[in-house]
């Protein structure tokens, strides 16, 4: 991977510009005063969103992955910046040597290729698509160690236990030793991991109303601006689900240790208790762009455009229990963490299907985790498939889930 030299800028690869994350990583690098450039920015079919960009940043590729999308928006920008359809053309830009930073923004299991062509061609990974570790951690991860690529987190809850691992020296490392860039060395320090989560619209709801919510209602996120997808996951908690499966491939620990507390004001984004008892949390205002800048900086400090917290002003900073009757999520996040293997790849195909039909109007909301629990009761399991077997776990799940959902 070439190297950006100190008056160069690190040159991003944005996967998924015309979304949320895309559009705080845009307003980032718009911000780092020549540090940061999108170097390529990718979209799947919105290309007249994806034109609008290209003209403000100027990336030097972009890429649109349906090869079947409206190209007339790109049209004129094809005489001075290079276009490249279909997956093909997101691994060739993923994989050029000018790219330092890919920045995974893709929404779901779709996402996965590109982390994987990434890690492939041994770039640093900021890593918002957690779909990615829920489907394929293990392998990930041996992915990065064999060609020398680098995985760090963008999700706001793991970037707060990046941040607070990073102010503890690894186990017998002497004063004044360097601690290294790799969290997992001091997990011998870690008691455990305490993932925040906001509780969504629905965490004092009645049970029995559940059955009742509309879409309106569960896309109504008290704290986030988020898209569609992880607005309904964050509102079942299948989001923490999910981040703890993250959590334990990013910080090598076993779902044992990984907790999650709601915390409605979104302040607090996750803590660590270390061995000696002591609690370090990371606190900040619920806005993206901290997480992503950190990620696209290598987890170094500079000025960010996100506001700071209004420390003037009196707050109170609520912290409860989950109840895990009203979001089963959470207990499953914690099987799947730790079954491992097919897995993740079967309850995240099953949870994508599952909402999509719940945004459609054909199941109501309180089914969506239970179908993805069913789809996982009724799966073979396998401890260690290969990358395409999870691709084919991925497909047999979804349809699946379709038939249970049409029946």
């Amino acid at each position: 991977m070439k190297e950006s030299q100190k008056d160069e800028p690190r040159r991003i690869a944005v996967l998924g510009a015309t979304g949320s994350i895309g559009a705080s990583a845009l307003d980032v690098i718009a911000a780092s005063g020549g540090r940061l450039a999108a170097a390529v920015l990718t979209a799947h079919r919105q290309t007249a969103k994806l034109a609008g960009l290209a003209r403000r940043f100027r990336p030097e590729t972009l890429v649109v992955t349906d090869p079947e999308a409206d190209r007339a928006p790109l049209a004129e920008l094809e005489r001075t910046t290079r276009v490249l359809y279909g997956p093909e053309g997101l691994d060739e830009a993923v994989s050029s040597p000018e790219i330092d930073v890919v920045l995974a923004a893709i929404v779901g299991g779709a996402g996965l290729r590109g982390s994987w062509r990434a890690l492939e061609a041994g770039k640093t990974l900021a890593l918002a698509n957690k779909e990615s570790l829920v489907l394929a951690g293990s392998l990930l991860f041996d992915l990065a160690r064999k060609n020398g690529g680098r995985i760090l987190p963008v999700d706001s809850e793991h970037s707060a236990i990046w941040q607070a691992l990073a102010s503890c020296r690894p186990a017998e490392t002497p004063y004044g030793a360097s601690c290294g860039s790799d969290p997992a060395e001091r997990k011998d320090l870690v008691r455990r991991l305490i993932l925040t989560a906001s509780g969504g619209p629905f965490r004092n709801k009645p049970l029995d109303e559940l059955r009742r919510v509309t879409v309106g209602e569960a896309l109504a996120h008290p704290t986030w601006k988020m898209g569609k997808k992880i607005t309904i996951d964050s509102a079942t908690m299948m989001n923490k689900a999910f981040e703890i499966i993250e959590a334990r491939w990013l910080f090598d620990l076993p779902p044992e240790k990984i907790g999650v507390v709601i915390h409605p004001q979104s302040i607090i984004h996750s803590m660590v208790e270390f061995v000696d008892g002591a609690v370090i949390a990371q606190m900040g205002t619920p806005d993206m762009r901290l997480p992503i800048q950190l990620a696209l900086c290598g987890m170094e400090r500079r000025r960010c455009p996100a506001p700071s917290l209004d420390w003037s002003r009196a707050r109170a900073l609520e912290l409860f229990p989950p109840d895990e009757e009203r979001f089963p999520a959470i207990p499953l996040g914690r099987r799947v963490a730790r079954d491992g293997g097919s897995a993740g790849a079967v309850v995240n195909a099953a949870n994508e299907v599952a909402v999509a039909a719940f945004l459609a109007g054909k199941i109501p909301f309180h089914k969506i985790t239970g179908i993805c629990q069913s789809i996982l009761e009724h799966h073979q399991f396998e401890q260690e498939p290969s990358l395409e077997r999870l691709f084919e776990l991925d497909r047999q799940a979804r349809t699946e889930t379709q038939t249970w959902i049409s029946d």
